[in-house]
């Protein structure tokens, strides 16, 4: 008579299940820190989120220097002057024409906020300097006015303006 086979679990089962659950979590546990060293450190996220500038304490004619993604951005209180010198510029005689009334927000026109890198070849440019009072950069002489605006040298645009707003008459958020 032949033997029947009967579908009842033995130990040899168990074992097999036990010790793929093991295996499983095992492989997991080893894989965990290989996939979890590929997401970004908290200085990284920290770095793309937006700034918030006090400008209450910026006196008028200061510039203040921080960094926003890593890149030097320029805060600058202008004074009466400044603007009015700025304002009264012929865009047509610059080398990349933009009024002044585009490179600051409305209502806010003693603030100007640039990027404070040299469009010529990345070079820090000095603040208070140059032939305009603006930026002037050692290093190949680009010459920026107190708008950021490039008025002579190399350097083939303005001082570009990143993404920044008033949350209100004395703070900005930048990004």
């Amino acid at each position: 008579m032949a033997e029947i086979a009967t579908a009842e679990p033995t130990r040899r089962d168990f074992l097999f299940i036990a010790t793929g659950a093991v295996g499983a979590v095992g492989v997991a546990a080893v894989a965990w820190p290989f996939i979890n060293q590929m997401n970004p450190d908290a200085q990284t996220i920290a770095a793309g989120a937006p700034v918030e500038v006090d400008l209450s304490p910026i006196a008028e004619g200061q510039i203040v220097k921080l960094f926003w993604r890593g890149k030097l951005i320029f805060v600058r209180h202008r004074t009466k002057k400044e603007i009015e010198e700025a304002e009264k510029v012929d865009v047509a005689s610059l080398p990349d024409p933009q009024p002044d009334s585009a490179r600051v927000k409305d209502g806010h026109a003693q603030w100007l906020v640039v990027y404070g890198n040299c469009t010529h070849l990345g070079c820090v440019p000095l603040g208070n300097q140059g032939a305009y009072d603006g930026w002037l950069c050692p290093c190949h002489g680009s010459v920026f006015d107190t708008s950021g605006r490039i008025r002579q040298g190399p350097a083939p645009t303005n001082l570009p303006i990143p993404p920044y707003a008033f949350l209100n008459d004395s703070k900005i958020r930048i990004g």
